[in-house]
C-alpha cells in the first residue's frame, strides 16, 4: 500500500508555472507507474500525465503536451508535474494516483486502473 501527498498548487496568473510534488510513502515506490488527473468545477477527471515505473516513458494529454512535463525521482519517492504556460482552463484540483504496474515501460492513462489516489491540491489560473 501507498499514501499519496500532493502539495504545489496555488494561485497563478495565466503564463506562470507552477510544480506541483506527490510524494508517497513506503519503500516500493518504483514499483508503481504514476499518473496526474485534474478535477474542474461541474467536469468529470480527466487524465493529465503518466509515467512508467522505470521514469523512461511518459505520456499527456492533448492539451498540455508542450507545456507539463511529468517527472519522477525514485530515490526521494516524489512524482512532478511541472505546469508552463498556464491558462485558466487549467484550473482545477489535481491528483497524483500510482498503478503497481508489471511492465517496467507501460504508462497508465485510464483513472480507473489507479489503486492509490492523493487528496489532491488546487491550481487556479486567473486570465
Amino acid at each position: 500500500q501507498v499514501q499519496l501527498v500532493e502539495s504545489g498548487g496555488g494561485l497563478v496568473q495565466a503564463g506562470d508555472s507552477l510544480r506541483l510534488s506527490c510524494a508517497a510513502s513506503g519503500r516500493t515506490f518504483s514499483t508503481y507507474a504514476m499518473g496526474w488527473f485534474r478535477q474542474a468545477p461541474g467536469k468529470e477527471r480527466e487524465f493529465v500525465a503518466a509515467i512508467s515505473k522505470s521514469g523512461g516513458d511518459t505520456g499527456y494529454h492533448h492539451g498540455v503536451g508542450g507545456r507539463f512535463t511529468i517527472s519522477r525521482d525514485n530515490a526521494k519517492n516524489t512524482v512532478y508535474l511541472q505546469m508552463n504556460s498556464l491558462k485558466p482552463e487549467d484550473t482545477a484540483v489535481y491528483y497524483c494516483a500510482a498503478d503497481p504496474e508489471r511492465n517496467p515501460h507501460r504508462i497508465v492513462t485510464v483513472g480507473s486502473e489507479y489503486d492509490y489516489w492523493g487528496q489532491g491540491t488546487q491550481v487556479t489560473v486567473s486570465p
